[in-house]
């Protein structure tokens, strides 16, 4: 398991490079809002501790003027961990304590104060969850043997927060919206209903996932990779009671299905949104093509440079894109509150970025940026906010983490200032690359 560990902190490093190598300047050149840790102080007497005992954290930035009632959440992401050897690797760095983590994060995307960058929610008060349990915010066990112990108690670390933000505004709070990217955009399945409980009643409550419509997938090899996984994550961490109750007698013997959003889904009351990748790189290289899967690398170069795959890895992506719609046409056509935007970049997390988010060049559908459409969603605004992008490769407006072709890139590149970013941006890329190998 250490060695997968390993495999999935360089793949995601690899991810990172390209994406940023790849993509254009913020849109004002502004690095983003620095926001500051704040430790739950409070969290010990609840028992949340983070995997190595360390105490939970979340970055608060304040909202002012006509959102200082309103609130953000956003769960961060990070991957799991689901036994012992690959927890105990974990809990040695940011993503299972907070001693390891950066006392500061910079906000930007859905977090952004900038009113041009992020206009429906730059004046909300933002909060930022930090993730350090390894299960989505969703577990409550630990473990111990005499030599190693382990805290697995991300669903007391998710009451902690609130507990500790209540206070500071939140139970007041007239408007609010619990998102999330990735391991943390699934979070935001199993706790959206949970967090209305703790608000006003009158208050506007809604969710949003952001790469977290994780598919209960068949593998090239035939396997169902992502359910072993989740099996075994939601054994060992102690999640099935705190899965939505009607949820796992619907699927027993099978509660662990509940921990995919796919299934649970149908039984979530609040008004919620998805933003997705029909070809979700991070599922893409986990979940269809996992390294155990493809132990002669014949899918490395397709991995690579989507331009490199050939007619029937197109095919398999393009199966892939079809179970996830598939996965989703209930919602699609029967949620009356609910929002869609399922484009055909190759990427993961969008809402995260000015770049994606909204930019002069960020995607689009139907000429409607993320940012567009998941405000119109929020607020009311028009009648059609589900939207799905045609597959790829017809969509010309995605940031996609490969360029249409080594040429085109050296093409563009190749004069003036575009080049001197991009070498400064490959100086950070090597290095970003070298911290999360050695890590």
């Amino acid at each position: 398991m250490k060695t997968t560990t390993q495999l999935l902190d360089l793949t995601v490093a690899m991810v990172l490079l390209i994406y940023v190598a790849f993509s254009p300047p913020l849109v004002s050149g502004d690095p983003g809002r620095r926001v500051s840790m704040t430790l739950v102080r409070d969290a010990a007497a609840l028992g949340a501790f983070c995997l190595d005992g360390s105490l939970p954290a979340y970055h608060l930035d304040r909202g002012f003027g006509a959102g200082s009632n309103n609130w953000l959440l956003q769960f961060e992401g990070g991957g799991w961990c689901n036994d012992i050897a690959s927890c105990v690797d974990r809990a040695k760095t940011r993503r299972g304590s907070t001693r390891y983590m950066s006392k500061t994060v910079v906000f930007t995307g859905v977090l952004s104060n900038n009113a041009s960058q992020n206009p429906d929610f730059y004046n909300w008060n933002k909060v930022r969850l930090r993730y350090c349990d390894g299960a989505s915010f969703a577990g409550d066990s630990q473990y111990g043997n005499g030599t190693s112990l382990l805290y697995f108690r991300g669903q007391r670390i998710w009451n902690a927060i609130i507990l500790d933000l209540l206070p500071k505004g939140l139970a007041k709070a007239h408007k609010a919206l619990l998102t999330g990217c990735s391991a943390g955009g699934l979070s935001t399945f199993l706790h959206c209903d949970n967090f209305t409980s703790y608000l006003p009643q009158n208050a506007s409550v809604k969710c949003m996932s952001d790469a977290g419509f994780f598919l209960d997938a068949i593998d090239i090899a035939a396997n169902r990779t992502m359910r072993a996984f989740y099996t075994q994550l939601v054994s060992l961490q102690g999640i099935q009671k705190n899965l939505d109750p009607s949820c796992t007698h619907a699927f027993f013997p099978e509660p662990s299905l509940c921990f995919f959003p796919q299934y649970v889904l149908r039984f979530i009351k609040m008004p919620f949104f998805i933003l997705n990748s029909a070809y979700d790189v991070f599922q893409f290289h986990h979940g269809l093509v996992p390294p155990s899967a493809d132990r002669t690398g014949r899918w490395n170069r397709c991995k690579l440079n989507v331009t490199s795959c050939n007619p029937h890895q197109l095919d398999v992506l393009q199966g892939f894109r079809k179970d996830m719609l598939g996965a989703l046409m209930n919602f699609f056509r029967n949620s009356t509150r609910g929002g869609m935007f399922i484009n055909s970049c190759f990427d993961h997390c969008q809402s995260a970025l000015e770049e994606t988010w909204l930019s002069p060049t960020s995607p689009r559908i139907n000429n409607k940026s993320i940012a567009e459409t998941v405000g119109d969603w929020y607020f009311g605004r028009g009648e059609e906010t589900k939207e799905i992008g045609c597959p790829y490769p017809c969509d010309k407006t995605c940031h996609n983490l490969i360029p249409a072709s080594t040429s085109d890139f050296l093409a563009s590149n190749a004069s003036g200032s575009g080049h001197n970013y991009r070498g400064t941006q490959l100086t950070f890329l090597f290095l970003l690359f070298i911290f999360f190998f050695c890590n």
